[in-house]
This record gives C-alpha cells, sequence and structure tokens, in this order.
C-alpha cells in the first residue's frame, strides 16, 4: 500500500488541529481523535520493518511533491513505510517542541536555518559526519560552503541542504508595464521608497515590505552597513538610529499613502501564499504589486497569481546589494536524536539530496538542489518560475552576494515577536518610527540579555 493512501488521515489530523481555533474545543477534540484513530489503523495496514516519521511545513504542492517522493523511495526500499506528519509554519514549530518535550520528535525534520542553532545546542538533532564516511550520506556534489551552513559549533554535521534559495522582490509585471514603469536590479531603499510613490500615483496599487515577517528584511538592510541583526547575545546594532532607515519605510509609505495598511492584513494568514497581496483580492487599495519571498516560492506565487498577469524579479531594496545579498539553505533535513533508526533516515535524506529520480518529483519546489549534479539533470524539467528563480540566483545573486550570517542564537524569538509588534503599531500610525527604534533596541536587547543570563 502507498504512502498516499495514508496521506488522507495524516492531512485530516493537520486539518483538524488547525480548526480547533475557529470551532467549539469539544468538535475540535473529536475532529483530532477520529482523525488520529483513523490515521493509526490505517497505518498498521501498512507497517513494515521500518516506519519513518517524516515532518515539513509547506503548501500543497509542496506536500503532494514530497509525499510521492518517499512513496517513490518506499517502492524502491521493501519493507519502509513513513508516516507523513504536516504543518502550516505558524503551528510547525509549537508542534516539534511539544514534540521535543515528550521525548518523541519524528525520525526526519525539515529544519529552517534560523532554528538550526537551537535545535542542535540543545541535544535534538543526530550528528551525521559518520553516515557521510560510511557513504550512507553522498555529499561530495555539494558546495562545500553550503554543506557547512548545517554544522554546529563543534563542526559536526547535523544537517543537509536540501535547497538553495536567495532574497527575491516579486512583482506584477503587467502591471508595470501597462503604466510604463521599470524596474532595475540592486535598488537601494530610497529607489524604492520612490518606486513604490510612482506605482501608487499611477495604478492606485500600494506596497508591501515585508509586514510581519521583517526580521528577514531588516537582516539584509542592516547587512549593507555590516550590522549583524543579532550578535552575541544582544542586537548586533550600536544604538537605535542603525534601525530608522527600516522602519521609515513602513513610516513614509502610511504618511504619504503608498504602503498597505496593517488593517489590510487583518483577514490573512500571513506568510500563506494563496493570501498574499500580490496575488489575492479585488481591491487595488489592499493590493500591492510586490512581496518580498525567495526564490524557491516563484513557482508557487506564479500558480497562485490570475493566468493575465506575468510576474517579474529583482532583489529586494538595500544601500549596497553585493553586501546584503546572500545565498541561503532554503531548508534542510535533519535526524532527530529520538529517531529509532537514524541510518534509514540518513539514507531517506540521501535519497531527497542525489536521486534524480526524487528530484524529478520535487522539481526544485524547495530550492536549486543542493547537489550540482542532480541541478544539472532535472533543469529541462522545471516549470517556468523556478527556472526564473535558478536563472536569477545564477545571474544577479551569486556574482554579486556575501556570505550568509550565521544562524541566530538561541532565545530571539521574543526580539521578532517585538519587532512585529512595532511594524503594526507603526502601521496604525500609533508610534513614529524613532519610537520604533528605540523601543527595539531597549526592549530587543533586554529579551535577549534575560536569555542569555
Amino acid at each position: 500500500m502507498k504512502l498516499k493512501k495514508i496521506t488522507a488521515a495524516a492531512l485530516a489530523g493537520a486539518m483538524a488541529l488547525s480548526l480547533a481555533a475557529c470551532g467549539s474545543s469539544n468538535s475540535a477534540a473529536a475532529s483530532t481523535a477520529d482523525a488520529s484513530s483513523t490515521a493509526e489503523s490505517t497505518t498498521s495496514e501498512t507497517s513494515g520493518d521500518k516506519k519513518l516519521t517524516v515532518t515539513w511545513w509547506g503548501n500543497q504542492t509542496r506536500n503532494e511533491r514530497t509525499i510521492a517522493t518517499l512513496d517513490l523511495y518506499a517502492e524502491q526500499n521493501s519493507g519502509v513505510t513513513f508516516d507523513p506528519q504536516v504543518a502550516e509554519w505558524a503551528d510547525y514549530w509549537n508542534k516539534l517542541a511539544t514534540a521535543s518535550a515528550g521525548k518523541a520528535l519524528p525520525d526526519i525534520i525539515q529544519m529552517d536555518y534560523k532554528y538550526l542553532d537551537q535545535y542542535i545546542k540543545n541535544g535534538l538533532l543526530t550528528e551525521l559526519t559518520s553516515y557521510v564516511e560510511d557513504g550512507t550520506l553522498d555529499v561530495s556534489n555539494i558546495d562545500e560552503g553550503i554543506l557547512n551552513t548545517g554544522k554546529g559549533a563543534d563542526g559536526g554535521l547535523y544537517a543537509i541542504c536540501i535547497g538553495e534559495n536567495a532574497p527575491a522582490l516579486v512583482y506584477n509585471k503587467t502591471l508595470l508595464d501597462e503604466n510604463g514603469i521599470t524596474v532595475k536590479d540592486n535598488m537601494t531603499v530610497d529607489e524604492f521608497k520612490a518606486l513604490c510613490k510612482e506605482v501608487y500615483e499611477k495604478t492606485g496599487y500600494k506596497s508591501n515590505y515585508y509586514y510581519n515577517q521583517g526580521e528577514n528584511n531588516l537582516e539584509y538592510v542592516l547587512r549593507a552597513k555590516d550590522i549583524t541583526l543579532f550578535e552575541d547575545g544582544k542586537l548586533g546594532a550600536a544604538s537605535a538610529d542603525d534601525f530608522n532607515q527600516y522602519f521609515g519605510v513602513f513610516e513614509d509609505g502610511i504618511k504619504e499613502g503608498w504602503m498597505l495598511p496593517a488593517s489590510s492584513f487583518a483577514e490573512r494568514n500571513i506568510g500563506t501564499i494563496e493570501q498574499d497581496p500580490l496575488v489575492y483580492g479585488s481591491d487595488p487599495a489592499n493590493r500591492s504589486w510586490c512581496t518580498f519571498l525567495w526564490t524557491n516560492s516563484l513557482s508557487a506565487i506564479q500558480a497562485a497569481a490570475p493566468d493575465s498577469m506575468e510576474l517579474g524579479i529583482t532583489t529586494w531594496p538595500s544601500d549596497n546589494t553585493q553586501k546584503s545579498n546572500y545565498l541561503k539553505p532554503g531548508q534542510f533535513f535533519c535526524v532527530s536524536s529520538d529517531s529509532k533508526d537514524p541510518a534509514e533516515a540518513a539514507k531517506v535524506i540521501n535519497f531527497f539530496t542525489n536521486s534524480v529520480d526524487a528530484n524529478k518529483i520535487l522539481l526544485a519546489e524547495r530550492g536549486v538542489p543542493a547537489s550540482t549534479e542532480v541541478a544539472d539533470a532535472i533543469a529541462p524539467e522545471l516549470d517556468e518560475g523556478t527556472q526564473k528563480g535558478m536563472t536569477f540566483i545564477k545571474d544577479v545573486i551569486a556574482p554579486n552576494c556575501s556570505q550568509i550570517n550565521v544562524a541566530p542564537p538561541e532565545g530571539t524569538s521574543e526580539a521578532i515577536n517585538l519587532l512585529k509588534q512595532l511594524e503594526e503599531q507603526l502601521c496604525y500610525g500609533q508610534i513614529t518610527a524613532q519610537e520604533a527604534s528605540e523601543q527595539f533596541f531597549t526592549q530587543g536587547n533586554a529579551f535577549l540579555a534575560a536569555k542569555a543570563g
């Protein structure tokens, strides 16, 4: 029996959990219990010698492709079955935290760069060097710089990059072309603001400055000034003034009318591609001509866009894009320290990394394959959006970028949540950019100091 026959039960459980916030607690609990019992009974029908739990976050495209790839592995490796655990980004990390407290982490975990250091330091991941040395994991076609992003401070290898990506400003090229507006690569922050104003005056469409996901954008802007967002248990900025430029974009945009108000996001799931203001909504007052994404999201945003909309891609604004730009491990796969069969889990990760057949299913949805051999082999089969992202990385980012910052240390979540709150208050006109800068500098450092202490 293939994995897709148990997927409905697994996804039903995930849906029941997400619906718990919307319905009554009793009905949600009943739905979750029913889905869990269904999953258990269906999984027992397919039990083999080895059953591995695999977890990831993502959209429906990723879910379908990942499940199909696990199906293929199961077909080629008799006796291996999988239990998929899928969640949206907002819920994913809470579910992993609960699982780690119960020492029940999935065998294979999709990991983000920003959380890798925390999981390593808390002893939640299996060190993988021995599997490289015995040939279970083949990393020979992975760039050393990308491979090293999966290492901890102790030099051990804890994560394998399964896709490279880069920051990408995606925009409604059809709209801008129709109104004689051009976009250039490597815009400064002031040039971006001037472009936003021009688009608004000519089209009525507003701008989104990565609202409520801003730590990535703030980090990008600071890199132009040789400032690291988080450094040595504190904010890397020397003073609150270092944040004025970032917060000032929101303030100027709200005052001049070209920035989407916070109310535009009230009914959206922020970070969900299908509800991004670039592609979702009918009123230009609540639509954006651009969105801040990553190159591995191009296929998904193109699929969500109207057929009549051609998308363009350029760099995020920065006063020095050579310093700000970087190549990022799109996602990692890790083996948890709770896995009962880490060797088989490592084999599965190797399959995702080095199997051309597997990657003809995955089609670079998580980013450009880390294996150069695999990337070359599947390039002709990629859709237009993914090919556009690969070309953008090759021609625009790679020749003009710097080393990615080290992963942020444990304890940054409070500072990131503070940043989101300040953006919201700023966009509602409750505080000024200067006040936001001062509060982020003072309170953000206090949060980090408390964690370090």
